[in-house]
């Protein structure tokens, strides 16, 4: 049986970030994943642009997530943190998902990490207050492997829910989620016909906030709008997606777009059975707004499916109950914590889980809310990290901290967390909080304290 110092259970971008610094910081870690890649969302459900770094005019995320984009800028992958031409936030920061795959993989490689691919957790192994081992399903069949400080980076909270940790799922008022979306890539989008098309009517673009002379400044295209199409394919019956316009992004290839405009309402990432059918209405969407974007949208006359996702994102699921719940109020107040391991300037951003609708709740410009690093950790285990978007947060408040900077951000506080433990023999709930803000520093974090 192989033992490891650190374990993580998930490869997304939390996942990944997390088993780069815990490798960086010394601990012998692996990374368990059911894809043959690591990215997650970004990668395997084709989720892009990331948004948003920056808070106003500050960098809220940095370090080991932001040395990934600046990597993919140097080999021509990514513009780096670019404007955003919807106004929605601050910056938007276009990449190449393949190059994306293979330079987390290098990143980790070069910190001295392993990697479990096409492996899928099915089960983990407690003994009292701590997690001894988790049971893995891959091609050789069931195994089992030890380690010290396991990290949840499921995206679903699978080892903590597994393992007995408490969680809620939902709004508090009826347990529904925020709905899913299958993105579509694609090509051949002429993107001058678009913008000038936007310019002649802004009328059909009010969630752009008018000031469209960022058509003429931004380095690549991001769209919300064409709602006049939109809601005449809706009264025709041609377009039967619970939504209100139309949302894209071009990614780091010029004429390649990524389409975030499929909604799926009442399905549960928890249940496969459930999840499957979120898939199969996920495609019939995507057709469906294939044919509408060709026939009715300026610039998409020629367009080309490429892929659709090919995996469903998830906006959220299970919230582990930790030794501290982050709520939407604390985020609008920019609440103060002594436990501060990340930032974020990402508003709160409910996509309604009962069909049409996007809800906000914004800071004033500039502002900066934390994130403690007790909402990652639960008093059930000694030995247990949640990161990303299943971390110790209220409806709400995930739906701010849920996007990919801020959970990579999440991510490296977590492993480098994890990593101190390990060292100090220690449960991770009694890590010394400034030397872990300490060390977030010096691998390049930005915190505020």
């Amino acid at each position: 049986m192989r033992h490891y110092e650190v374990i993580v259970s998930g490869g997304g971008v939390s996942g990944a970030i997390a088993a780069i610094a815990a490798a960086r910081a010394g601990a012998k870690t692996l990374i368990v994943e059911a894809n043959g890649f690591l990215g997650g969302t970004l990668t395997a459900a084709g989720v892009g642009p990331m948004m948003t770094f920056h808070a106003g005019k500050k960098q809220a995320i940095q370090g080991i997530t932001d040395e990934l984009i600046q990597r993919l800028r140097q080999i021509g992958k990514s513009p780096g943190h670019i404007e955003d031409a919807t106004n929605y936030t601050y910056s938007v920061t276009p990449f190449d998902a393949e190059a994306m795959k293979h330079e987390l993989e290098t990143m980790l490689l070069e910190a001295g990490g392993d990697i479990l691919y096409h492996t899928m957790l099915a089960g983990v192994v407690t003994n009292g207050s701590r997690i001894t081992s988790l049971t893995l399903c891959n091609k050789a069949g069931l195994s089992e492997i030890t380690g010290d400080v396991f990290i949840d980076a499921t995206g679903d909270g699978d080892v903590a829910a597994w393992a007995g940790v408490e969680f809620a799922k939902g709004r508090e008022s009826d347990g529904m989620s925020q709905p899913m979306t299958l993105k579509m890539k694609m090509r051949n989008v002429d993107t001058s016909a678009i913008r000038d098309y936007i310019r002649k009517h802004p009328e059909e673009f009010t969630r752009m906030n008018q000031d469209l002379s960022v058509m003429d400044t931004a380095e690549r295209l991001s769209v919300i709008g064409f709602e006049k199409q939109f809601k005449e394919a809706k009264e025709r019956g041609e377009v039967t997606i619970k939504r209100e316009d139309v949302l894209f992004f071009e990614t780091n290839n010029p004429g390649e777009v990524i389409m975030n405009t499929t909604r799926i309402l009442g399905c549960d990432s928890t249940d496969p059975w459930s999840l499957s059918l979120a898939e199969i209405e996920g495609r019939r969407q995507c057709r469906e707004l294939e044919l509408f974007l060709r026939k009715y949208v300026p610039g998409f006359e020629e367009a080309i499916v490429v892929s659709t996702g090919p995996s469903i994102g998830v906006r959220g699921s299970r919230q582990i109950k930790g030794q501290y719940t982050l709520t939407g109020e604390d985020i609008l107040t920019m609440k103060k914590f002594d436990d501060v391991i990340a930032h974020s300037g990402y508003p709160i951003d409910i996509h309604s889980p009962d069909g049409e609708g996007t809800t906000h709740g914004r800071l004033e410009w500039g502002g900066m809310y934390g994130i403690p690093y007790r909402c990652l950790v639960t008093d059930q285990f000694d030995n247990l990290i949640v990161v990303g978007r299943c971390l110790s947060a209220t409806f709400e408040a995930q739906a701010a901290v849920r996007t990919t900077p801020t959970v990579g951000a999440i991510g490296q506080a977590g492993g480098t967390a994890a990593a101190l433990a390990v060292k100090s023999r220690k449960a991770v709930t009694e890590v010394d909080i400034a030397e872990l803000q300490r060390k977030l520093r010096e691998e390049g974090a930005y915190l505020e304290v």
